[in-house]
């Protein structure tokens, strides 16, 4: 009997919450949740090919309404959060010195495993602090629309890190990317270019494996790349407490950040320099 992707989608599910609740070890629940993933990836292709909506997806013909309700204006600054775990994508607006979620757009597909990209042909997607410029958009891409991330940006040029061309874009394949669909890259594109047609000189990406809590934390840790997801982390907490894009250096081939000041747009550009405020562990497992 071949079950739908729906049953094993909740099969996984099911297995991941028994699975902490019992206190299997980390290296079976990592598994459990790989299959949960996998199952989720399935159906949400299933669905596209299937000209249905995928879950979670905002109401697309709304979006007026929508920036209404959240009391934000179309050219406002913006700030993209991806995590890929959650397979979200998420759109934040500059309301007075913050930013302020407006949209989450669940991702359609993304390429590889959790962790970030190494090489390139490794089909793998990017995981760090990026930001793009009018430069990188394309609204000509065989993938409908798309913005090039940036990678490799300064720190993965640190450790020799190689690719390029890995973008946000529509569409639902992917071979190191990040694919929401055509409906909902043309609303993302929308929101990006008004805020560079209004000033912003480039919006900063946050790509991470998953939000990083205490509870996805402690799930994946002894993982490969936990010490590196370690050095993410300070960066996603200045944001989460802040609302405020933090700055991004990369200190002897680590990311270092400090608090975005107060009506920053996080336009600015990832640079070499050491933090004097927000500390980062070492990245001690890039092989």
């Amino acid at each position: 009997m071949r079950l739908s992707l729906r049953t094993l989608l909740l099969l996984a599910g099911i297995l991941s919450v028994v699975a902490v609740a019992v206190d299997v070890p980390a290296k079976y629940r990592q598994t459990i949740d790989g299959w949960r993933m996998s199952a989720e990836r399935k159906e949400r292709l299933a669905r596209y090919k299937s000209n249905l909506p995928i879950a979670g997806t905002p109401d697309l013909r709304q979006f007026k309404s929508r920036l209404s309700a959240a009391d934000l204006s179309l050219g406002a600054p913006v700030l993209v959060r991806i995590f890929k775990r959650e397979s979200e994508l998420e759109i934040w607006m500059k309301s007075g010195d913050r930013f302020k979620r407006f949209a989450v757009y669940p991702i359609c597909r993304w390429a590889g495993d959790l962790g970030p990209k190494l090489t390139r042909g490794d089909r793998q997607a990017p995981e760090g602090f990026y930001t793009v410029a009018k430069h990188q958009l394309n609204p000509a891409s065989r993938h409908h629309r798309s913005f090039n991330l940036g990678y490799p940006n300064l720190y993965d040029r640190a450790h020799g890190r190689t690719g390029d061309y890995l973008m946000v874009h529509g569409g639902c394949s992917s071979a190191g990317c990040f694919a929401v669909t055509d409906e909902a890259v043309d609303e993302i594109w929308r929101l990006v270019t008004a805020a560079i047609g209004k000033g912003q000189d480039r919006f900063q990406v946050q790509s991470f494996p998953f939000r990083m809590t205490k509870v996805n934390l402690d799930l994946y840790k002894g993982h490969r790349w936990y010490d590196f997801w370690m050095d993410l982390k300070p960066g996603y907490d200045a944001f989460e407490a802040s609302g405020v894009p933090p700055k991004v250096k990369v200190c002897n081939g680590r990311y270092a950040f400090e608090p975005g000041k107060a009506g920053a747009d996080g336009s600015e550009l990832i640079g070499e320099g050491c933090a004097s405020t927000v500390t980062s562990v070492s990245d001690r497992r890039d092989s």
